[in-house]
């Protein structure tokens, strides 16, 4: 199995990316899907207060990667050869994935006023309303490890003046090059 694991602060264009993989036929997992149909499951509004804080407990019950084993929970049932991971937040996730695929990791990035303006426009039920909530979300993900993978990926792609055409075809390119060298 390959799995191209994506990883990049909030609003970086991570999903964005991941999308073009999935117009080729690659299976996706999204890491905020798993951690918002877990707060809906305690009973919860997944929105950024509680999200956040059910990701927190999600690692303090179960472990650091205790997202990702979710994940490769769906992974296994669906049984595809190709799957992005969209959201990867910590080394412990990626080094879950590892045990069961090829993995390359990829980092988006983006600077903090064009992330927050992505955000604005995206509009979904747990991103930030105010800048405030924005520097608090980013501190959170400081704090469970997501600068630790957007360090060590295997590639990182800006996202700060990209459209979602070319964002989405340099991660095709890169994706397409590493999946010839590694095979299925």
């Amino acid at each position: 199995m390959l799995i191209v694991s994506i990883t990049g602060m909030p609003g970086a264009g991570k999903s964005t990316a991941a999308k073009t993989l999935v117009d080729s036929g690659w299976s996706r997992v999204v890491m905020g899907d798993v951690i918002r149909d877990e707060t809906r499951r305690r009973g919860l509004e997944p929105d950024a207060k509680n999200t956040g804080e059910v990701m927190k407990a999600l690692r303090r019950e179960k472990g650091e990667a205790a997202v990702a084993e979710l994940c490769v929970e769906k992974i296994r049932a669906m049984r595809a050869e190709r799957v992005v991971v969209d959201g990867v937040r910590s080394m412990a996730e990626v080094d879950v994935f590892r045990k069961s695929a090829k993995v390359l990791l990829v980092a988006v990035h983006a600077s903090p006023d064009r992330r927050y303006g992505l955000l604005k426009e995206r509009g979904r039920s747990d991103d930030p309303l105010t800048r405030g909530m924005f520097l608090e979300r980013d501190g959170r993900e400081l704090k469970v490890g997501v600068s630790e993978p957007i360090a060590l990926a295997d590639e990182v792609i800006s996202n700060e003046h990209s459209t979602p055409e070319s964002l989405s075809a340099e991660l095709r390119s890169v994706v397409d090059g590493w999946a010839r060298r590694v095979g299925p």
